[in-house]
């Protein structure tokens, strides 16, 4: 068996997990910014598999270039008298009652938002023809533009691509990859469709630049993790980077998704904290895909996996705001200098020396001894910071911790409650490096009374790269009242996406008899301006009644007397991909006692604590731990507060309640 890779390269360290046919491997090795690939390299480099496996990966690269405003030099091409759709947009303040709020930028600046003298009409019909004098005065005013990338998006070209298509075969000779609207998003509302496109053309220079270095450094197959919660080729996600934005949080709900079933669990809230933010998705028996997804401003209306993100990880910086405000996040100290605690130059406290002041981390065993911290530095930088506060060095710890549960228990809260739903009917998956050490205050405070940590909890992200099957989506708009169609027309509609997902994958040799079909509709009331994704199995009817429940539960209301109107129809082709086997623990509730590593002092809601520290290595099922305790492994550290007890299950999960 040739062995597979899977990495999750986040803002503070990369994590690999390794399929081959002896098991699983793990390794963590920190995070490169400036260049990515080269952790990626190195990772391989250490588990002896360069040039040797397969590599499954999840990345931020095209996150971090949309929102830090460093994609490529876009020209877009749209219809004449709509250069402006990109800025004008749905007219809404990010922030209604800031005085002195400003947009950001525009992906694309005025002067390189070219207007073409065409049109389509909405039955597709040509109002305007394209000529061959005005493709070519388009031509030439690309070309002096000399653009990295563009984005060509008409009126109506979801109904009829014939002139987006016209305008790439006059324009292929300049060398530029050229994006079309009726191809990446070929659905209705022209903003949106503007959105996707000159995103995915911005984005596009970014990615292939990146994919093609780390194709170079590791050799190999090379696939890329999606926001869907499938993998591509690196040559698709090149051509489609936007479908990368969110991989990295995607590959986090899967690997949780996996581990849970394991142990028994189908409704879960996962709680992904690492060393730059936390990403928090919900369960209910399956991953929730959304639509409804904005992403520095703008939105992102391709399919994702339903995950909200917050600024708040193990690296987030304590500062104190205008107002005497203690405040956390969003700023990182990332990867390097990182917390204080790491030694290498930084300044500025973080959760993760939080943790470590109140005892919760311990210097001798973090990352299991791999990594040495340094509480003296720690120590110092809190007395700094605390002394014109006011405070004590515990207080201002407790206080720095207590934000950040703030902040990571209102994101789930809105994917829990505000989405319909009772948190207590879940139980709460903690992973990433920090998660655990958030976990049980948390879940107290929703009154969810199971915590789950899996083991090497760190990697779990990284395993959902593994875990994650090959995807396709596709889409059409429809626009139709539900007495306008039936089942026979939305079936052709299915057959005809079917046929398209069909093409691309007997291009990657994918056998017809391993794909899975999943067929869905948009339905929305007649005269709403949003709709809800639901499941289409061949019977509207049945559709229809899911999107009532649907509704009810997520806006807490529902009409019967109000037509419904079915908006679009998405088809999602999935290949299966190999499952890793999780192994199973011996019974040894003894392994309690063989397991402890000592014990420490512990800081915990204004009282002190003798607290014992466990090797989560040496435990094996059936051991009962009693909080406070401290269990480390190799990739992160999972806190039991006072009042709390926790047991190993055979798949090395320790579930925790409350005693």
């Amino acid at each position: 068996m040739k062995p597979v890779v899977g990495v999750d390269t986040g803002g503070t360290f990369t994590d690999f997990v390794v399929l081959e046919a002896e098991g699983l491997r793990i390794h963590k090795v920190p995070s490169t910014p400036e260049d990515p690939s080269e952790a990626v390299e190195q990772g391989l480099c250490d588990l002896g598999l360069k040039d040797k496996a397969t590599l499954i990966h999840g990345t931020t690269v095209g996150t971090n270039a949309f929102l830090e405003r460093k994609g490529g030099r876009v020209v877009l091409l749209t219809t004449a008298g709509f250069e402006d759709v990109l800025h004008i947009g749905r007219q809404t303040r990010g922030r209604l009652y800031d005085l002195f709020y400003r947009r950001p930028p525009d992906l694309v600046p005025p002067e390189r938002r070219i207007g073409v003298r065409e049109r389509i009409g909405p039955d597709g019909t040509v109002v305007t023809p394209l000529t061959a004098d005005e493709v070519e005065r388009v031509r030439r005013l690309v070309r002096a533009h000399d653009p990295e990338a563009v984005a060509v998006v008409f009126l109506f070209s979801y109904v009829n691509p014939t002139h987006e298509q016209a305008v790439r075969a006059g324009l292929a000779d300049l060398g530029v990859p050229i994006f079309l609207s009726s191809e990446v998003f070929p659905e209705y509302r022209e903003y949106e469709r503007t959105v996707v496109t000159v995103l995915n053309a911005y984005l596009a220079p970014v990615m292939e630049g990146y994919l093609r270095r780390l194709q170079a450094r590791v050799g190999g197959r090379l696939r890329v993790m999606t926001s869907t919660g499938g993998t591509v080729p690196a040559e698709r996600a090149i051509r489609e980077p936007i479908q990368t934005l969110l991989s990295g949080p995607a590959a986090g709900v899967l690997g949780a998704r996996f581990l849970a079933r394991r142990a028994g669990f189908d409704r879960l809230i996962t709680l992904d904290m690492g060393g730059t933010s936390t990403d928090v998705s919900l369960i209910d028996g399956d991953v929730t895909v959304t639509r409804d997804v904005s992403l520095g401003g703008l939105p992102i209306g391709i399919p994702m996996i339903d995950v909200r993100s917050i600024g708040a990880g193990g690296g987030s910086i304590a500062w104190v705001d205008t107002g005497g405000a203690l405040r956390v996040g969003p700023q990182s100290a990332g990867a390097d200098p990182g917390p204080v605690c790491y030694g290498r130059g930084g300044q500025e406290v973080t959760v993760t020396d939080a943790h470590l002041f109140l005892g919760r981390i311990h210097p001798s065993f973090f990352l299991a001894g791999r990594m040495r911290l340094y509480p003296d530095l720690t120590e110092a930088a809190l007395r700094r910071m605390a002394a014109p506060l006011g405070l004590s060095p515990e207080a201002l710890a407790e206080g720095i911790v207590e934000v950040a549960n703030a902040s990571m228990e209102r994101a789930l809260r809105v994917i829990s409650v505000e989405r319909g739903y009772d948190p207590r009917d879940f139980v709460l998956f903690a992973f990433g490096g920090a998660g655990g050490l958030h976990a049980c205050t948390l879940a107290a405070r929703l009154g969810i009374q199971t915590v789950v940590s899996p083991p090497y909890a760190g990697i779990v992200s990284a395993l959902g790269t593994l875990v994650a099957e090959p995807i396709w989506t596709y889409s059409q708009s429809l626009l139709v009242r539900e007495d306008e169609v039936d089942d026979a027309v939305l079936q052709q509609v299915v057959g005809r996406l079917v046929e398209q997902g069909m093409a691309v994958l007997r291009q990657e040799s994918i056998p017809a008899e391993d794909v899975r079909v999943t067929s869905f509709l948009q339905v929305r009331y007649l005269g709403q301006s949003y709709e809800l994704l639901v499941p289409f199995g061949g019977d509207l009817r049945v559709a229809l009644a899911a999107f009532q429940e649907m509704h009810r539960r997520r806006y807490g209301f529902e009409r019967t007397d109000r037509p419904r109107e079915v908006v679009g129809v998405h088809v999602r082709l999935t290949a299966p991909a190999p499952q890793p086997e999780v192994p199973t623990l011996p019974w040894d509730p003894a392994s309690e006692r063989a397991a402890r590593l000592g014990e420490t002092s512990l800081v915990h809601e204004g009282h002190r604590y003798r607290m014992r520290l466990y090797d989560r290595s040496a435990l094996r099922a059936g051991a009962v731990l009693e909080g406070p305790a401290a269990v480390f492994d190799a990739t992160a550290t999972f806190f039991l507060p006072p009042s709390w007890t926790a047991r190993v299950d055979p798949s090395g999960h320790l579930i925790a309640r409350p005693a």
